[in-house]
């Protein structure tokens, strides 16, 4: 299949979702993952080859996308397979299918791994189901992938409900604390962050120094902002080596704004540094 007749079926799929035609969206949507995977299988590497994303760490991760072409900009229908899946488990859940939905967004995280709202997404599945470790294991996973501020803030709200479950109401409040500092205007975060007002796990009962040293108690990390600085600076560098001037300035300052300059001017070196070790064939 080629990627401008997936897009149009996408689009076509999406418009049968907003006018309540979940089941045919469903079964549409389906049939055009197995033609994508066929075709994908046909023309690509390997599963075990596409597995990068399973690497332990964030910079095996990034170094490995640096040394290796990214296997899924080696097929023509790579980019709209994660939306494809993300949608097909809006449409799963629509008809109440929750195992489904589950699978669709493991799918989709499965062809994009910093997908960080699919993790989310999914991570509520298994909340939902029970499965406690795997809500958490997800949530968790967000903090060394994110590049948004949104997903940083709602893995914090995550932990906070987490935390409260576990009668820890200052370890909750410090969640909620670095939540807001990431001052994003998503309405379930904001709504999250009125509810806790006045209670035991009230974000105004710590402060961001208490906040700081509670969080990392408790193993989370503050904002994981030198982890989303870095995924920034090396778009950053990758655009800028594409002549993509505006585009490297903009992630720069991005960059910056989350470490402030000198942090992002050290992390940067560090960057270059691990970029030369790997082309010098270093670990």
């Amino acid at each position: 299949m080629e990627r401008t007749e997936l897009t149009d079926e996408l689009e076509r799929a999406e418009g049968l979702l907003v006018q309540g035609e979940s089941g045919m969206a469903a079964e549409l949507l389906a049939h055009l993952a197995d033609d994508a995977e066929a075709y994908v299988d046909a023309n690509c590497p390997t599963t075990d080859e596409l597995q990068w994303f399973s690497f332990p760490t964030l910079f095996d991760r990034l170094a490995y996308r640096r040394v290796e072409k990214d296997p899924r900009e080696l097929c023509d229908v790579g980019e709209p397979l994660d939306r494809l899946y993300n949608d097909l488990a809006i449409a799963r859940v629509h008809e109440e299918d929750y195992d489904g939905a589950a699978a669709a967004l493991k799918a989709a995280v499965r062809w994009n791994p910093m997908d960080c709202a699919a993790r989310l997404n999914l991570a509520d599945l298994c909340r939902m189901s029970g499965d406690v470790s795997e809500y958490l294991a997800l949530t968790y996973s967000v903090f060394e992938r994110a590049s948004e501020a949104a997903h940083l803030a709602r893995a914090f709200a995550n932990f906070a409900g987490w935390f409260q479950a576990q009668e820890k109401p200052r370890a909750a409040a410090a969640s909620l604390r670095a939540a807001r500092n990431l001052d994003v205007r998503d309405g379930s975060i904001v709504a999250v962050i009125g509810e806790a007002a006045g209670t035991d796990h009230d974000p105004d009962l710590v402060t961001d120094a208490e906040a700081t040293e509670l969080l990392a108690t408790e193993g989370l990390p503050d904002g994981a902002n030198a982890d989303v600085a870095v995924c920034l600076l090396m778009c950053a560098m990758d655009a800028a080596a594409a002549g993509e001037k505006d585009v490297a300035a903009n992630l720069t300052l991005r960059a910056r704004d989350l470490v402030g300059e000198p942090a992002a001017k050290a992390l940067l070196e560090l960057i270059r540094e691990a970029d030369e070790g790997v082309a010098d064939g270093e670990e």
